[in-house]
């Protein structure tokens, strides 16, 4: 049992003596702070209390200039402003703390950071290349080289994004550098330099054996230097690669076996990837070519079928614009008239759509122009992609 000693209770009045000596420095050092900050400082709190955003960032803006020293202020405007898309104001309240000679080299390289971002939201590209240039070797180098990545897409530099890429082994993955490669290889296409593109499109599929658009871009080279054989068996591959993007190439496959005189085997072949992959782009190939050799009852009865299958508006669109093909003169009124109807509910259930932020186009990318992201949009229309397990 631990003994008590009366002369102990002289230090309880010491101790509270000594808590009551700190509190009181303490809150002498609030008011004295307190006192410091600019009347401005506390009329925008209390517009942000009522509920008065834009006169709160007036009023911290006239006590930022009565108060320089406020910098962690002069962040929280700055990073305000640009989410506003205030970019000048921004840019000037950045560049201001910059300029500051008695600003520490952290918080300077900070500030640098949050101008680079200003730039890059007003798209000023080459101003936020060069800011986010400079702090590639400083302590901030991970952001600034995620940055200079994104500027590389914009600007589609591709070379440059993907030298940069290898310095992000953890960011930017395979799929996305043969992207890289492809968008180069797509550019010599376009210059008819077919063997330089080849290089490309040999290596973009090294870095990604999966990646279909290089199989495609192989095939179309191979065509256009008279390889059909070839060309198909480029297209053939995406079958192991993903077979959902096979409705792109379905009508590449059809003009490479028509060059061949082989149409019935390629008829066949498209059947198959139509039983295995349901898809309505490729319906619509197997449809004409049905048409073309069987005739229109043939057709309307390969839609039919399909339907079935696959129960789409979509598809239904199809089957109505089949039937009217051979339809009666009593009955294509009515035909036309459901065929209309139809058709204003599905023109924009025959969209693509990006899994990753819904965005929705008329056309297919293999980059979303909203959110940037690679092989985003399924090669499924919109209506297929809602049906889809």
């Amino acid at each position: 049992m631990i003994e008590f000693e009366y002369w102990q209770l002289l230090l309880f009045p010491l101790f509270f003596g000594l808590g009551w000596a700190a509190a009181r420095i303490d809150i002498r050092h609030l008011v004295k702070e307190s006192r410091a900050l600019p009347r401005s400082y506390f009329q925008g709190l209390n517009f942000l209390l009522n509920e008065q955003p834009d006169r709160a960032i007036e009023a911290f803006v006239e006590a930022v200039k009565v108060d320089p020293q406020t910098v962690e202020l002069h962040f929280a405007l700055g990073s305000l402003f640009r989410r506003r898309g205030e970019t000048d104001r921004a840019i000037r309240m950045h560049q201001n703390l910059i300029e500051r000679e008695d600003l520490k080299q952290d918080l300077k390289l900070q500030a640098l950071a949050e101008l680079g971002q200003d730039y890059l939201k007003a798209g000023l590209l080459d101003r936020a290349e060069e800011v986010f240039d400079k702090l590639r070797y400083s302590e901030l180098a991970e952001s600034a080289k995620r940055n200079l990545l994104e500027i590389y897409q914009l600007e589609k530099d591709w070379e440059k994004a993907i030298a940069i890429a290898s310095e992000l082994p953890d960011f930017a993955s395979h799929k996305e550098v043969a992207e890289y490669y492809c968008e180069l290889a797509a550019a010599e296409m376009m210059r008819s330099r077919r063997d330089l593109a080849a290089v490309y499109l040999d290596t973009a599929l090294e870095r990604n054996r999966k990646c279909v658009r290089a199989s495609l871009l192989q095939g179309d080279i191979q065509l256009q230097q008279d390889q059909p054989l070839a060309a198909i068996e480029s297209w053939q591959r995406i079958e192991q690669q993903d077979p959902t993007y096979l409705a792109l190439v379905a009508q590449r496959l059809l003009d490479a076996f028509r060059k061949l005189d082989r149409r019935e085997e390629g008829l066949q072949l498209l059947r198959g990837y139509l039983e295995h992959y349901p898809s309505l782009d490729l319906l619509d190939v197997v449809f004409q070519l049905v048409l073309e050799g069987d005739g229109a009852e043939a057709a309307y009865k390969l839609v039919r079928d399909e339907l079935k299958r696959n129960p789409t508006l979509l598809g239904f669109d199809k089957l109505l614009a089949a039937k009217l093909l051979f339809a009666s003169p009593d009955s294509r009124p009515d035909l036309e008239l459901a065929k209309g109807i139809v058709q204003t509910y599905t023109r924009r259930l025959a969209r693509y759509r990006c899994d990753n932020c819904g965005f929705k186009a008329r056309q297919f990318y293999w980059r979303c122009p909203a959110c940037g992201g690679w092989e985003t949009y399924s090669p499924k229309r919109t209506e297929e992609f809602d049906l889809t397990p």
